[in-house]
């Protein structure tokens, strides 16, 4: 059994979580190159308009953009390759499923190592209205200004 290591996050999808409400997260490893497993450990990744589709029995991942390696010469990868996802069969089947249904769509939301290994968190996601999006903006500024007023409270 392996010791509880905490995972290091490389990169996270923020503008998904103002676009999209996640349903539901899943963890998925990512079919790589050498020299792009380098490039992700030094962060250079960005998502973009990144998603990710299913392709007969497997998910690939798009429009992720991972920088060449500046030290892999000429035996470099392509930054906008398309990305094959590792996941379980059932797992494929029920996101499928999920997809299949009006709205839905798959996001990749984080990128992180664990115990090594570079793995991705997936969200089936929905889109958000205009209305969501600017109820969100006016929560995070009344949040903002609460703890401005506590913080310059003197106690």
């Amino acid at each position: 059994m392996r010791s509880q290591e905490p995972i290091k996050i490389i990169s996270q999808n923020r503008r998904a979580y103002f676009d999209y409400s996640v349903e539901e997260n899943f963890e998925c490893g990512i079919a790589l190159q050498g020299s792009e497993v380098k490039s992700i450990k030094e962060g250079r990744v960005s998502f973009g308009d990144a998603f990710a589709e299913i392709k007969g029995q497997e998910v690939w991942l798009n429009n992720l953009h991972i920088a060449e390696y500046p030290h892999a010469s000429m035996l470099n990868h392509d930054p906008d390759r398309p990305k094959k996802l590792l996941l379980h069969h059932q797992e494929i089947k029920r996101i499928e499923r999920r997809v299949r249904e009006k709205g839905y769509t798959l996001v990749p939301l984080r990128i992180y190592l664990k115990h090594g290994l570079v793995k991705l968190e997936l969200g089936l996601c929905r889109g958000k209205k205009e209305y969501d999006k600017r109820a969100d903006i006016k929560a995070r500024d009344l949040d903002r200004e609460v703890r401005r007023e506590f913080r310059l409270k003197d106690w």
